[in-house]
């Protein structure tokens, strides 16, 4: 295993001491937990938003903390759900008496601890709702999930979510946002190599040299199936393939593309895999009205990468142009 770590055991701990050191100007972690906060949290007359999972998908989720996104960002150990102690902390940390929104990805150990969290927190006198994101639509149950799983799509549920509570809504709009978003948000993935867990030491699984898998989950979980290594436009094919006819998707639609890398990709390769959806949605009439490309939502040093597209409409539009700071994402 080669990685720049020092102790497998602490790299969480590390890894967030090392992102308050870098933006304290914007987040700062909360004592005896591995929660980033906002800087000035709470934010008074705003309903926050709390997200995490496993760590190992940097900049999710901590990195999305900030104006005009999450309040909170709750670390796990790599690959592993967040203790519910964990995302109560975080929930009392941001807090303002207008209510929290759980973003969860749709993992079974998310659900029930973000859950038992929120039902905490309740007890306590907090209002608390929550939405599951499960965007990934390459297969319907998988390891760790009952249904579809949440990935990339999550951070368009942040943005657009977070953007609905910084201009002051209330936590019921907040939530039907959220919901709306991701009733209109689908993502595929594929993976060119595996990943090493710290703790592990090994890769998680493995991949002959001329071997793909499509589908593949951000913690390694088997995808679709396995072929061989094909060129850009055959993957985006396949990937466009599956996600234009979920919504659906159709002519005169306007999407915001997400080309997320999964850790371990070139940028060189996410622009290819860029241009051959491009011209895939000119091909069908949908407008492109944004485009990101980069890491957005990884899966440690993994070679591969992931299609999202967010159908949208004026009020999403609006709310995704909205301004947003924080370590990982900034838009003015």
């Amino acid at each position: 295993m080669k990685k720049l770590i020092n102790n497998p055991e602490v790299v969480v701990e590390e890894m967030l001491a090392g992102l308050e050191a870098a933006h304290g100007n914007l987040v700062r972690k909360v004592s005896d937990a591995n929660v980033i906060v906002r800087k000035g949290s709470p934010v008074a007359g705003k309903v926050a938003l709390v997200s995490g999972g496993g760590s190992g998908h940097e900049p999710a989720h901590a990195g999305y903390v900030g104006e005009g996104m999450l309040d909170a960002g709750v670390a796990g150990a790599v690959f592993t759900s967040p203790t519910p102690d964990a995302v109560y902390a975080a929930i009392k940390a941001v807090d303002s008496g207008q209510g929290t929104l759980l973003v969860i990805k749709n993992y079974t150990g998310d659900i029930m601890n973000f859950e038992m969290a929120g039902e905490m927190a309740q007890a306590d006198g907090l209002q608390v709702a929550s939405v599951v994101v499960n965007d990934d639509v390459a297969v319907e149950n998988s390891t760790w999930t009952a249904g579809r799983r949440g990935i990339a799509g999550t951070i368009f549920v942040h943005k657009i979510a977070g953007a609905a509570a910084e201009r002051g809504d209330s936590l019921e709009e907040v939530k039907r946002i959220a919901e709306k978003v991701v009733a209109n948000v689908r993502s595929m993935g594929m993976a060119l190599t595996p990943c090493t867990v710290p703790a592990a030491g090994k890769p998680n699984f493995t991949l002959a040299e001329n071997e793909m898998e499509i589908g593949m989950g951000i913690h390694g979980e088997p995808g679709t199936h396995r072929d061989e290594i094909r060129p850009a436009k055959d993957v985006v094919q396949h990937l466009m393939g599956k996600i234009l006819p979920d919504v659906p998707y159709v002519k005169g639609d306007e999407v915001a593309v997400m080309i997320n890398g999964l850790g371990g990709t070139p940028l060189m390769e996410l622009y290819i895999l860029n241009q051959e959806v491009r011209a895939i949605l000119e091909e069908e009439g949908i407008h492109t009205y944004r485009t990101y490309v980069g890491e957005y939502m990884t899966s440690l040093e993994m070679a591969g990468a992931s299609i999202t597209l967010l159908k949208l409409d004026p009020e999403l539009k609006g709310l995704l142009d909205a301004p947003a700071n924080t370590p990982a994402f900034h838009q003015r």
